[in-house]
This record gives C-alpha cells, sequence and structure tokens, in this order.
C-alpha cells in the first residue's frame, strides 16, 4: 500500500466549509472529466466523486486530481470492496465514498490518510461507521430518508456529526434537509448526467450552491 496522505482531514474540513456539496459524476466519460471538473471548480465546487460504475473511473479520477487545483477534493463513489478500495490508494485522490457501511474498509481508508463517507440508514450503521474512523455520514439513500429521518439521527449522534444526503436531492429539498440538520449533500443525476452542456452544467450548479445558501 502506498504511503498514507497526510494533510487529507484539514483539506477536507477546508473544502468541507467552502462549499459542502459533493458533485457525484456518475457516467463521466474519462475525455469530459476535464472540462466537467474545471466548469464545477469555477461554480464554487470543492468535492468531486466520480462512482467507480462509471467508464474508466480511475483514469478519470487520476486526471481530475492531477489538473485541479489542491484545495478541490477528488475520489471515487460506489467503493464496495477492499480490491477497489487497493485500486483507488494507488491514486493521489482523498474521497473514498461507499453506499453502504463497512467498518474494515473504512478504517483501511482513513489509515491511509483519505476520507471515507460510509452509506448509513440507520443508528446501528451510523455508530458503525463512526466508530471506525469516518469523519461524516452519507445518508443514503435519501429517498428513504426524509429530512425528519436526518432529524431523528442527529439527535442521537455525537454533536457536530457531518450527515450529508444523497439520492434525489434537488434544489428545493436542500432548506428541508439543512433545517434537520444536514450539513451538506451529494448531488447525482439532477447536478450531472453524461452529455450535459457545460453551460447547462454551470446553471446547475449555481443553482445548487445558491439554493445551500439560501437555506441557512
Amino acid at each position: 500500500m502506498p504511503p498514507p496522505l497526510t494533510d487529507t482531514l484539514p483539506r477536507w474540513q477546508a473544502a468541507f466549509a467552502r462549499c459542502p456539496l459533493v458533485a457525484i459524476l456518475r457516467g463521466l466519460p474519462t475525455a469530459d472529466a476535464l472540462d466537467v471538473g474545471r466548469t464545477l471548480v469555477d461554480a464554487g465546487f470543492t468535492l468531486i466523486e466520480v462512482p467507480l460504475n462509471s467508464p474508466d473511473p480511475l483514469a478519470s479520477i487520476a486526471a481530475l486530481r492531477a489538473a485541479l487545483p489542491r484545495e478541490v477534493l477528488v475520489g471515487a463513489g460506489t467503493v464496495t470492496t477492499m480490491a477497489q478500495l487497493d485500486a483507488l490508494l494507488a491514486l493521489d485522490a482523498e474521497l473514498v465514498v461507499m453506499p453502504h457501511t463497512d467498518a474494515a474498509l473504512v478504517r483501511r481508508a482513513v489509515q491511509a490518510g483519505r476520507i471515507a463517507l460510509p452509506g448509513v440508514l440507520s443508528p446501528t450503521e451510523a455508530f458503525s461507521a463512526l466508530a471506525a474512523g469516518a469523519p461524516a455520514l452519507k445518508l443514503f439513500p435519501a429517498e428513504l430518508a426524509s429530512p425528519a429521518v436526518c432529524k431523528a439521527l442527529r439527535a442521537v449522534l455525537p454533536p457536530g456529526t457531518p450527515m450529508l444526503p444523497v439520492g434525489g436531492v434537488t434544489p428545493a429539498l436542500l432548506a428541508p434537509y439543512r433545517t434537520a440538520g444536514a450539513a451538506g449533500a451529494g448531488l447525482g443525476s439532477q447536478l450531472y448526467t453524461p452529455g450535459i452542456a457545460l453551460d447547462e452544467l454551470a446553471r446547475r450548479a449555481a443553482a445548487y450552491r445558491q439554493a445551500w445558501a439560501d437555506a441557512g
């Protein structure tokens, strides 16, 4: 395993403070990666995820990490196995986003200096993820976890635990989730779809950022 990254946590904290919205680029063609990434960075996004069930995701992640500023964190989503994690650790990427809670995956990612964002839908999963070292939790799928569920989980989790709903989160949903205690959100097909025009992507990105700001 490559040596662990040593500066990721403060960079994550700074990036999350600037914009706690994760751009999920499912289906991203590698040929489009740099244009899409730069468009999102220009719109103020600082957290970019390429799910591993995209075309040649590791190539896209490597290209984005090499080209984008260090204050922008880049990584993979839909990480479900140790083999996938090992492939990701060979890159200089920071984010390890999971659809589920696997304590062993979380611990290994954290030991490697990565930011593990495991998916949770229950208090049991949430506390297991935190015990393994996760710095934040992905509330997934948000279609099954309303703002009321987010509020209930926040009531029992350690104060300040960042929770990010993911799945079907539209700009209009950011306000009720933020009121319920969400610290950010993951944005999927409502933000990016393969082949989207860059000006439309920029428009959607701006709409999300404005909705989050208005919700505060």
